[in-house]
């Protein structure tokens, strides 16, 4: 008989494109070969307000069992961001102002740790994905003994509250994704005696993807072009993107076009070439890579970034904001790209790789090299079951 074993994170389902929930269900189902399987998560599908959208209590997603609960109240965006100014600008809060964030977070799930505390002992690990959510936060404190931790942790401003000093000495076990995430939280925390892993997350290609002619033809582009694929969102750095974009074609003659791929919850400049797509299927997002010249990831805060490796394993290098130590060192060590902390440095990288079509070259092989070596399922995988038999 399989060891069972569940995985506990916000969101899931099919739907659910944010980084740390694909991860999950990523990693939900390799691991289902070995294990039986469940999945704990709330009813909700968007992260803005975590309304319960799914009904049913129960179901099977690629032959992974998803147990779903209600969340108790909608999160209302404006009183969570007079929350967050309030709480961020205190110099004297303490653990209950963030307790108070927390909640107005979400997403907020009484039953489902009523759940975990009343069921804990049908399962031989819980892996808990992402700190920084209640389900995380007050999940593993009901059965720390059992817990494995993602934390998909970076440097932000709530992991410096006073609450998350003794949750990071819970776990009996933390995957961190990067080298980058692990010497982060060690030094945060001072918890590197707690068993560890690197383990990363595999790549997933579809079968078949557009051609660079199938997706111009499909989307009407016709001009050389870079590529954002993700949340169009402030908290991704899609804003100063966009400043940078636009100073940059006043300035140069020879310009490309800006491509976006993703939900869209910030006004997008109207601009004749800024072309935003919406949210397209894994077909034409591996076309879209494939037919830019590169991809552009403006965040300041990544914990590994799937859309950089996948555009590295397409060979095309990518143009990063240097302030997030992940995405800097994934060009550090694959030598696939290269990274700006201001706007000059912008302006020099884009134009270097745009005009070096030979370093755009040896960065992609040298991309794909990198992402084969290190981002492999095999490896992730067994580094997924040394943490559960641990």
């Amino acid at each position: 008989m399989k060891k069972k074993i569940a995985f506990v994170v916000q969101r899931y389902g099919l739907e659910v494109n944010g980084g740390s929930e694909y991860s999950c269900r990523l990693i939900a189902e390799k691991l289902s070969s070995d294990y039986d399987v469940e999945v704990i998560t709330t009813k909700a599908v968007d992260y803005v307000t975590w309304e319960n959208h799914y009904t049913d209590d129960i179901e099977v997603i690629n032959g992974v069992k998803v147990r779903r609960f209600n969340t108790v109240h909608p999160r209302i965006p404006s009183e969570f961001e007079k929350c967050s100014r309030e709480v961020f600008g205190n110099s004297r809060r303490n653990i209950y102002d963030e307790l108070k964030w927390m909640k107005a977070q979400g997403p907020v799930s009484f039953a489902l740790i009523d759940y975990l505390k009343e069921n804990n002992q049908e399962y031989h690990k819980i892996i808990f994905f992402t700190y920084l959510y209640f389900t995380t936060f007050f999940g593993i404190q009901q059965i720390p003994e059992k817990s494995i931790l993602v934390p998909t942790a970076h440097d932000e401003p709530c992991i410096y509250f006073s609450m998350f000093k003794p949750f990071f000495h819970l776990p009996r076990y933390i995957i961190f994704l990067t080298e980058e995430e692990k010497d982060f939280v060690h030094q945060t925390f001072n918890n590197e005696y707690i068993p560890f892993k690197v383990a990363g997350l595999g790549i997933d290609v579809p079968d078949s993807y557009l051609s660079e002619e199938q997706f111009r033809a499909k989307f009407g582009i016709t001009k050389p072009f870079i590529i954002y694929v993700g949340r169009i969102d402030e908290s991704k750095g899609c804003k100063e993107l966009f400043e940078y974009y636009r100073k940059y074609k006043q300035e140069e003659d020879d310009y490309p076009q800006l491509v976006l791929m993703g939900k869209n919850v910030l006004e997008i400049p109207n601009d004749p070439d800024i072309i935003s797509l919406g949210f397209v299927s894994e077909e034409e997002k591996f076309g879209g890579i494939l037919a830019s010249e590169m991809l552009i990831m403006p965040s300041k805060y990544e914990s590994l970034s799937m859309v950089v490796l996948e555009s590295l394993y397409l060979e095309r290098p990518v143009l990063v904001n240097g302030e997030c130590e992940v995405l800097v060192g994934h060009c550090n060590r694959s030598n696939g790209g290269l990274y700006y902390t201001d706007y000059e440095e912008f302006k020099l990288c884009l134009s270097l790789l745009r005009k070096r079509q030979d370093l755009r070259l040896n960065m992609g092989m040298n991309g794909k090299k990198y992402v084969l070596e290190n981002y492999n399922w095999s490896k992730i995988v067994n580094d997924f079951k040394e943490a559960i038999e641990a």
